[in-house]
């Protein structure tokens, strides 16, 4: 990697860090310092990733929690390994059972929208098989945060004042226990003001314990069995037995020497590397920048409509992953772009509730990882006393037989949350991730572009002002955006619409490994921090 530490091109409230023995950054400062922590004491790259994600389900509510999802790229032993850990819908869930409830489609909220957690799955799979730590020490730094309670973060205090006035309205009462465990005190808690959550703390320990046992197996799955039976869910016990986690092979392409690697479906990782595909053949050397970002945000837009077509869960897709990723299918795309901007087929853009870590350790092991309730807090359904909160990835399926993402009883959803991973002919150069919904491959995309088009280091690459494809020709674009460069984008066609809030454009992290020595940026758009020792 050739890139210069003290050029910042960009208004940067944060500067490179640099480590030798471990590196951890994540969104919130003391999910990064559990990390770190537990590196101290010995653990890995995987302990640290795994604390650091218990404790963001703590410190950072309002982006995940234990009932969601998880995926990971983990580099160990000289290979790289992709972990897939997202729950499928329940067995006795249909299209037709669905909308006999009166839905025209997938509801965001409530039972129906729940499918299985794999987050506890994860966690459990990354401490047994490649830990070095036992899971009852990795996790106990989450388990006294929700115990002895933390001071709320700023972003994380904004999103939770937002989040409690749109679940608050939500009608029924399953939706109780969401306000009993996040809004106890009729209200969202304050910026700076320490929350504690002692039934969330006792989970994760029995978590610990029973190595995820009591939450597929166990008192845990009971007490989801039993409420989801109340209000006439479909999630059932069974459907929590049968799960695993499953280890899958990365994909990749190659990109001006370096290798990027992505997870296969049914994540949407393989748009990052479909819209690479589309580009590698454009030279952006001496290029107008104008047309260097109409070039990336076409081929965005190209590889996004056709990849949603395309991707769900890898028993039901009917594209094979090796045609997408083909020479011959970037070719076709790659004549689609012209001067102006085009009108592809695209869906409503999705929101966004994940949180992005990364980790390292001295003995070259490197995690990429990220876990989601998907949106926001998810479905508005905390299992009472546990502090449980489920995601609602369940309303990414569609009610329509036709469609490729369509509901079916064990079936795997199309998943917005991507882990990165960047490798050379010498090894791995590091993990990188940006979350945030369907804004996630388009931050994967300006990231990578800034590291290998433009030789930023890693905090300038993510300090950079970002654009944001919606559907038809709008694209916002952050307030720090180039304005030159915006209106040459609006004469070629783009609808380019100014965003003063930068919570839709993603939060990222990146470490790379540069001939021994760590070195990390970590998002100013968020709390978070990068971390080493």
């Amino acid at each position: 990697m050739n890139f210069d530490p003290l050029y910042y091109p960009y208004p940067s409230r944060r500067k490179l860090v640099f480590a030798k023995r471990g590196m951890v950054a994540t969104t919130q400062p003391l999910a990064a310092q559990a990390g770190l922590k537990i590196l101290q004491k010995g653990g890995n790259a995987m302990d640290a990733a795994v604390a650091a994600a218990s404790t963001l389900t703590v410190v950072e509510p309002t982006s995940n929690g234990i009932g969601g999802d998880a995926f990971a790229l983990i580099w160990t032993k000289g290979k790289l390994r992709g972990l897939n850990s997202s729950g499928p819908a329940p067995a006795d869930i249909s299209i037709e059972k669905v909308r006999a409830m009166g839905f025209e489609e997938m509801p965001k909220f409530g039972w129906p929208a729940v499918t299985v957690p794999g987050i506890p799955g994860a966690w459990t799979e990354l401490s047994e098989r490649f830990g070095s730590l036992a899971l009852e020490e990795v996790l106990e730094p989450a388990a006294t945060y929700a115990k002895k309670g933390y001071p709320v973060s700023p972003t994380v205090g904004n999103g939770w004042a937002t989040a409690y006035e749109y679940y608050r309205v939500r009608e029924g009462k399953e939706f109780r226990p969401w306000l009993d465990t996040f809004g106890p005190e009729g209200r969202a808690p304050k910026i700076g003001e320490i929350w504690r959550c002692p039934e969330l703390g006792e989970t994760l320990s029995e978590i610990a314990e029973s190595g995820a046992s009591s939450f597929y197996k166990g008192r845990l799955a009971d007490l989801i069995d039993e409420f989801s039976n109340e209000f006439g869910g479909f999630l059932k016990k069974e459907d929590l037995s049968n799960f695993s986690p499953e280890w899958v092979k990365p994909l990749c392409v190659e990109y001006h020497g370096k290798k990027v690697w992505e997870l296969p479906p049914n994540g949407q990782g393989i748009i990052v590397l479909m819209a690479l595909n589309i580009l590698k053949e454009l030279e952006f050397s001496h290029k107008d920048p104008i047309e260097i970002y109409h070039n990336l945000i076409e081929s965005m837009k190209l590889a996004m409509s056709h990849g949603r077509a395309e991707i769900t869960d890898p028993d039901f897709m009917v594209t094979d992953t090796d045609k997408l990723l083909s020479k011959e299918y970037a070719t076709d795309k790659r004549n689609h772009i012209g001067k102006r901007a085009t009108l592809p087929s695209a869906g409503v853009p999705e929101e966004g509730g994940t949180v992005y870590l990364a980790t390292a350790d001295d003995d070259g092991n490197m995690v990429s990882y990220i876990q989601s309730n998907y949106m926001g807090f998810g479905s508005g359904i905390v299992v009472p006393c546990t502090g449980i909160s489920l995601q609602n990835r369940g309303c990414g399926f569609s009610l329509d037989h036709e469609d490729v993402n369509s509901l079916a009883p064990k079936k795997r959803s199309f998943h917005t949350i991507i882990p990165g991973f960047l490798t050379d002919d010498e090894g791995p150069i590091g993990p990188f991730g940006v979350m945030g919904g369907d804004m996630q491959p388009q931050g994967h995309l300006q990231v990578l572009f800034n590291t290998l088009e433009l030789n930023l280091n890693p905090q300038a690459a993510l300090d950079a002002p970002r654009w944001r494809w919606m559907q038809g020709r709008e694209v916002r674009v952050e307030s720090s955006f180039p304005g030159h460069i915006a209106r040459g984008l609006k004469r070629k066609g783009h609808d380019i619409k100014q965003s003063l809030n930068v919570s839709g454009f993603g939060r990222g992290q990146i470490i790379w490994n540069i001939d021994g020595t760590l070195v990390a940026g970590s998002e100013p758009r968020a709390d978070g921090q990068a971390v080493g020792f």
